[in-house]
Formats: structure tokens, sequence, C-alpha cells
């Protein structure tokens, strides 16, 4: 009887033990948040030609420089925050205006004299090509830099501009381009030998939308 009672005891203790140990906990599921995306403002601006200019400079190796304006024509450009993504930008080689001092007017060199020989077919050819154009095809913001294609006398040659700044906020970029004027065949050299041209011009790029 005594067997019998312990027999009962031990699979009662058995039976509560596989049944306390049955009851496995559900495992807990855990949702991943997806990662909330940056949304980054697209705009489609128009560039305020009264107040977006080119300054120039070009300059005899050497001896001294002249530097002056090109006013913008007109122009668009679509920004993604403080990116351009895509644009593009006409300047009117008519306007050419010095605004540096290195004059000889006693010699028959004024700024007038300058403007005609820059319009000339020796440099722009600007009755036949009144206007340049530089389109962008990226914009690399880490670096600074701005590629694009830029037309010249009907030239297009790929090149850079650098220390690109964009402010979206103000609505305006800004950049510098130097360029090699031979490969547009502005490739006018002086007649005296000691006095060499340099074949690269600097623009520096003020745009307002």
């Amino acid at each position: 009887m005594k067997k019998l009672i312990r027999s009962i005891f031990s699979l009662s203790i058995a039976a509560s033990m596989v049944a306390c140990g049955g009851a496995e906990k559900k495992a807990e599921t855990v949702v991943e948040e997806a990662p909330v995306e940056e949304t980054v403002e697209v705009k489609e601006l128009v560039i305020n030609a009264a107040e977006s200019k080119v300054m120039w400079e070009g300059s005899m190796l050497g001896l001294y420089s002249h530097s002056g304006t090109i006013n913008v024509s007109e122009g668009q450009l679509t920004l993604e925050g403080d990116k351009i993504a895509a644009g593009k930008f006409t300047v009117d080689l008519t306007t050419i205006n010095p605004t540096d001092e290195n004059y000889q007017e006693e010699e028959g060199h004024t700024k007038a004299d300058l403007v005609g020989h820059l319009s000339s077919g020796d440099f722009f050819m600007v009755d036949s090509f009144p206007a340049a154009t530089f389109e962008v095809t990226a914009h690399n913001v880490e670096a600074g830099t701005l590629t694009g294609l830029l037309t010249i006398r009907g030239n297009t040659v790929e090149e850079m501009v650098k220390d690109v700044q964009v402010n979206a906020a103000e609505g305006t970029a800004n950049g510098k381009l130097v360029f090699d004027r031979t490969k547009y065949n502005v490739s006018f050299s002086h007649p005296a030998k000691e006095m060499v041209l340099s074949d690269e011009i600097s623009l520096d790029i003020a745009l307002k939308m």
C-alpha cells in the first residue's frame, strides 16, 4: 500500500513538472522600424538675369591683365536642396564691359578698342556668335565642383566649375571657371613676341534666382 502511494505521489510530481516545463514562452516578435528617408526639396528656379553677373579676366603674361563683366541673359537651375541637379544659363557677349584701368589712351589703347577687339574674329566673333552657354551635367557637392558643357563660337567643350557655393534659401549660386580659349578657336596671339597673351580666361560666376 505504501509503495502504491509513493508511486502515485511520484507520478503526480512528474506530471506537475512536465506541465510546468511544457509551457514554453512565446518568442517576442521584434518589429524593425523602416529607416526614415530624408526628403530633399526640389526647386525649379528661373535665373534673375538683372541680378546675375559673370566677371572675366585675361592677362598678358608678366605684364598686365584686363578684367570686366558680361551680362547673363537667361537661364534656369534645378536645385535638390543645396545641390544643382540640372540647369543652363546664357551670357550675352555683346555686353562685354571692361572695368580695369590698364589702358594708355594717349597711345590709342582704350576700353572701346578692347571691346572691339574682343568682339572681332580674333576673339569671340560676336556678330556671328553673340551668346555663350553653360549647361550643367553633374554636381559633386563634396568636392565643390560642377561639370558642364561650355559653348563658345559654336564649339562645345566639357569644363569644370570650382569653388561652387549654392544657397537655396537665398537663391544664389557661385563658382569659378577657368577655360583654355584656344579650345574654342579663340586663338589670337600678340604680334609682339615679348607680349604673350595667356590662353586661360577666368570667369567668376554669380547667379541669382
